[in-house]
């Protein structure tokens, strides 16, 4: 694993300054602690700091083939670099090393920028072929790894993290409206948009090439999800499980040592069990929990621990973590509103005291059909053949229920009733809808914003497949859009935060291609979600989490909010420095906090988002460019 960056100019040289280059790396050495590497030749400077995975001794970055015309830095793992080597020195390719690495440097001489179709894997990488005068920049299918550039006529920086890019004197620190409206809509800002003018996120299972004719950029992966069975029940249960296996296997090949998470949830407790019938034994896995019970999924981690006699660690999490948002919240570089960063961040410092990898159970919600929103399709899938003008009448029975939160969960299930299927997923998918942001932003942000709608973004994903059965266009989106955009996002950032390397093998590619050829119905199967997860797992996991309902890996921010943690949000939210950047209205944001105080309504998510974007610009607004990233506000 590791952090890469560096520019290519296809008309000037130097490009870049040798300092400024440096800069830029050591701004992603938490990403890479143990080596750096730099490549600066005419038209080109690449610089990489390296987690040391695979091969420790050998695969030093920037690697380059034989004639040195090829140049590559990486970030990420390719689990079939085995298979791969074979294939390439049966072609008479010679390696140097032991390294993945160098098997994408002979993949991309055999194949060229073809190769991203033959890596199974997550990386994000930049190379460039000197005879050509090419760089190919690529991103895995689903999105685990990030990369970020600017481009500015033949000229393009790139970067693992913004705050690298950050470095570059003409990479500016303006926000861009509607990144900020974006944000408030979805609680983060989902690609190719970034929190700064002129800076993108290259989209996930996309390549862009720069030569002389000019610059492309390449969607090269996509999955059409099937409408019927193509087999029996019993044969998808069975390669299911032999996949999932397969994919567990390849994912835990590595130098160091490897652990994993365990959420107490049926997705990772999928990937314990697998490891342990791989022979990880013991497996070492790292647990999260909370005091509020409605919260803590500890217990059931604790039963999966047990059985396949895991080496268990625990960390309970108090309210006064959220003493260290802005030392989290900086490593994401751009507003972040998803609250279980906090989780994920403590327990990736956990286990950094005893591994270098994690694998995880992230993906295993858009894979297997496990989020409330597709439940709640199906459970009103029967009012949708009711007469619309009656059903635009159920919002207004939210209204006979008592003020408080089970009445604004009334009020949004009865909206849903009210709307057609692709409007309730938006509405479910939303933080602030369209309304409430009108209401929160002070005029000239609304005139700025005036003909931008938000939900394009994600309308988009979901209207990509018209005419197949809801369930699947859900999911599609699901995979496409909240999974990199957030999920994805989140686990990247926090676990590099502590240089450990996390793995997701419910989202290897063969996997997501296999589910998508499993009909809807045999993964959510009435109320029941990931169905045939359920069944191929059947006889290792405890019967109670099998049974359980989903819980997620949540943080009880509301309740925070409302207690030991409601005057840290008030005096940062109404503080001079947040009513003055013009953005917000005080008056909203003040209502926001009393009715979430007060008990009139649930707003922690909400509050908990606005309190990134204010931290996020104490760090990256109000600071002076070229200094220290800081940890504090």
């Amino acid at each position: 694993m590791c952090g890469i960056c560096g520019v290519v100019d296809l008309k000037t040289t130097p490009v870049v300054d040798g300092v400024v280059l440096r800069r830029m790396n050591r701004a992603l050495h938490h990403r890479g602690p143990d080596e750096e590497g730099y490549h600066e030749a005419p038209h080109v400077a690449l610089s990489m700091c390296r987690l040391r995975v695979i091969d420790p001794s050998g695969g030093s970055q920037p690697m380059t083939n034989e004639d040195r015309t090829v140049w590559l830095v990486y970030n990420g793992e390719v689990y079939n670099f085995h298979q791969l080597r074979a294939e390439l020195e049966a072609r008479g390719h010679r390696f140097r090393t032991r390294s993945d690495t160098e098997v994408i440097v002979h993949a991309y001489e055999a194949f060229g920028v073809d190769c991203v179709r033959r890596l199974r894997g997550m990386f994000a990488f930049a190379l460039w072929d000197a005879a050509r005068e090419r760089l190919v920049l690529a991103r895995d299918r689903l999105g685990i790894k990030p990369l970020y550039y600017q481009q500015r006529g033949d000229r393009i920086a790139f970067a693992s993290e913004l705050k690298a890019l950050l470095q570059l004197p003409d990479v500016g620190r303006q926000l861009e409206p509607q990144a900020l409206d974006l944000y408030l809509t979805y609680g983060y800002i989902p690609s190719p948009h970034t929190a700064f003018c002129g800076v993108r996120k290259l989209p996930p299972g996309h390549r862009l090439v720069l030569e002389r004719s000019g610059l492309r950029l390449e969607r090269y992966w996509d999955f059409v999800p099937a409408e019927r069975a193509s087999r029996s029940l019993r044969e998808y249960v069975a390669e299911l499980r032999g996949r999932l296996r397969e994919a567990v296997r390849s994912h835990l090949v590595s130098d160091v040592p490897v652990g994993a998470f365990l959420s107490g949830g049926l997705d990772s407790s999928t990937v314990v069990a697998l490891m342990s019938l791989e022979g990880a034994h013991p497996v070492r896995t790292f647990s999260i929990g909370f005091r509020e019970a409605q919260f803590d999924e500890l217990p059931y981690a604790r039963q999966v621990a047990e059985r396949y006699g895991t080496q268990h660690r625990e960390l309970v999490v108090e309210p006064a973590v959220a003493g260290r948002l802005p030392e989290l919240l900086t490593h994401f570089d751009e507003p972040f509103g998803d609250s279980s960063a906090m989780p994920t961040y403590l327990v990736s410092e956990l286990a950094r005291q005893d591994v270098t990898v994690v694998l995880t159970g992230d993906g295993g919600d858009e894979v297997f059909c496990g989020y409330e929103w597709q439940r709640r399709y199906e459970m009103l899938k029967p009012l949708y053949r009711l007469p619309a003008t009656l059903r635009a009448r159920a919002p207004r029975l939210a209204g006979l229920l008592p003020a408080g939160p089970w009445r604004q969960r009334a009020s949004g299930l009865l909206t849903d009733v009210s709307l057609s299927p692709s409007e309730g997923y938006l509405r479910r998918m939303t933080l602030f809808g369209a309304s409430q942001r009108r209401e929160l932003y002070h005029g000239d942000l609304r005139r700025t914003l005036d003909g931008h709608d938000s939900l394009d973004a994600l309308r988009a994903w979901l209207d990509a497949l018209p005419e197949a059965d809801f369930r699947n266009r859900m999911l599609y989106a699901d995979t496409h859009f909240y999974c990199p955009e957030d999920c994805l996002t989140k686990v990247d950032r926090m676990t590099m935060a502590w240089s450990l390397e996390a793995r997701v093998p419910l989202l290897d590619h063969e996997v997501v291609e296999f589910m998508a050829t499993v009909p809807p119905e045999w993964k959510l199967r009435g109320f029941t979600s990931k169905y045939l997860l359920r069944r191929a797992l059947a006889d290792l996991l405890p019967p109670a989490l099998l049974r359980k309902r989903k819980q997620g890996f949540s943080v009880p921010v509301g309740p925070w909010l409302r207690g030991p943690l409601y005057e840290l949000a008030a005096d940062l939210l109404l503080d001079t420095r947040a009513t003055g950047r013009g953005w917000l209205r005080p008056e909203a944001v003040r209502r926001l906090l009393d009715e979430h105080r007060d008990g009139r309504a649930d707003h922690g998510h909400r509050l908990y988002a606005l309190l990134g974007l204010e931290v996020w610009a104490r760090q990256y607004l109000d600071r002076v460019p070229g200094s220290a990233a800081p940890v504090g506000v």
